[in-house]
């Protein structure tokens, strides 16, 4: 694969918000793991919209199902039955284990609904100051209340006063756990990211998520898993917290849900069902047709092509390659993560690697300053994951072979 080189010459956008740092890219068209500019330069997706672009690009069976979709009903409105709704809502507590589900727009919405299920159920039950126990670099979105809940100090800056009623513990330490819950006796439900994405991909340990379940059973509160990133097959399994053996009582949905299609869903068991009532939490968008066309196609064609094991053996064979291509490398921390969620740890911020990986034809996110993230589309092939490697690993090594500044 020929090597693009990247202009220096921003896009101009005098009228979009300047809320990203943007690289100075414009996509144009994708295929399978693989996308163009509108220079005509190709790239290995190895970002997958940031772990949304389930199918890949142009699916050949998700995009006239999409197209069939919009030809008939894009929106209507919550004030009528939308089928597809209960259709998705039926596989997803097929897959879960779970009993109802409520759809949104994002993982934000998603985790704000969550976050409003906990404190409804506090207040159900007498409780009339509820907490909700959140973790060490956590992330789960950047409205006011899902940015109180999120541990990064940066994404708080300018936005105060925050939002309380959270109570933060260490992930993966069940004694802080249990300490939190002893002094704070109004803590209603215990939130977390299976896998903590834009922490760093961080997993939660499978003895920790099932001590965590156990815990929570003895208090009678919610164990709230949010899945926003690591669901949907990204792992291995349908969903992260399944390699542990257990159920959340209130798992938030959304990224790769939806293959590209802007959606969100919070799945809900026993203990969680029935806290929201008609008039408590609602959407315009949420649940419209198409969102739920995409989504119902999306899990039948992961189902159908066998996404979860391609998940697991390739991203085991991506984590292999890595591992052993920087075995030994000063600064290199750490390879971690599952199936196709993979975080590579530096001992430095390494942010100028995503200019310098496109600059290579290939597409990467840093996170938490010093993590190289890679959540490629499922599809990804054996091939595919071997070219990111070797693509990868000597940008890594260049870079960290140079003084640090």
């Amino acid at each position: 694969m020929n090597a693009p080189a990247v202009s220096s010459e921003l896009p101009s956008e005098p009228h979009v918000m300047q809320t990203y740092g943007r690289l100075p890219i414009a996509l144009s068209h994708g295929q399978g793991c693989w996308v163009w500019d509108v220079k005509g330069r190709r790239y290995l997706d190895g970002l997958g919209g940031i772990a949304v672009n389930t199918l890949g690009h142009a699916h050949p069976r998700l995009v006239p199902a999409l197209q069939e979709q919009v030809a008939k009903l894009i929106h209507t409105s919550n004030y009528y039955h939308v089928p597809l709704q209960e259709e998705l809502a039926a596989k997803l507590c097929e897959l879960s284990g779970l009993d109802v589900a409520f759809f949104c727009n994002s993982g934000l919405e998603a985790n704000e609904a969550a976050l409003k299920i906990a404190r409804k159920f506090g207040h159900d039950r007498g409780n009339h100051k509820p907490e909700v126990m959140v973790f060490e670099g956590a992330f789960h979105g950047r409205s006011i209340a899902t940015l109180s809940a999120t541990a990064n100090p940066k994404i708080h800056a300018g936005f105060g006063p925050l939002v309380a009623g959270f109570v933060r513990v260490p992930l993966n330490n069940i004694e802080a756990v249990r300490a939190a819950l002893a002094a704070h006796p109004q803590i209603t439900a215990v939130f977390l990211e299976t896998i903590q994405g834009e922490g760093g991909v961080n997993p939660a340990r499978i003895e920790f998520l099932q001590a965590l379940r156990q815990v929570c059973d003895e208090h009678d509160i919610l164990l709230m898993l949010d899945e926003v990133q690591c669901g949907i097959g990204r792992t291995g399994k349908w969903f992260a917290h399944q390699w542990a053996g257990i159920q959340p009582d209130v798992m938030p949905l959304a990224k790769g849900l939806g293959s590209g299609v802007p959606i969100g869903a919070v799945v809900c068991g026993p203990r969680a069902a029935k806290v929201m009532q008609p008039g408590n939490h609602g959407t315009t968008f949420g649940g419209n047709p198409l969102a739920m066309r995409a989504g119902v196609e999306t899990l039948k064609i992961m189902s159908e092509d066998g996404l979860l094991a391609n998940a697991e053996k390739v991203g085991a064979e991506l984590k292999a390659a890595l591992q052993a291509g920087l075995a030994g490398v000063a600064g290199v921390k750490e390879v971690r993560g599952q199936g196709l969620m993979l975080g590579i740890e530096l001992d430095r911020p390494c942010g100028v690697l995503l200019g310098r990986a496109a600059e290579a034809g290939l597409m990467i996110s840093v996170t938490a300053d010093k993590v190289v993230r890679l959540v490629p589309a499922l599809i990804l092939n054996s091939d595919e994951a071997a070219q990111i490697a070797a693509l990868l690993v000597p940008l890594i090594k260049t870079f960290l072979s140079e003084p640090t500044p």
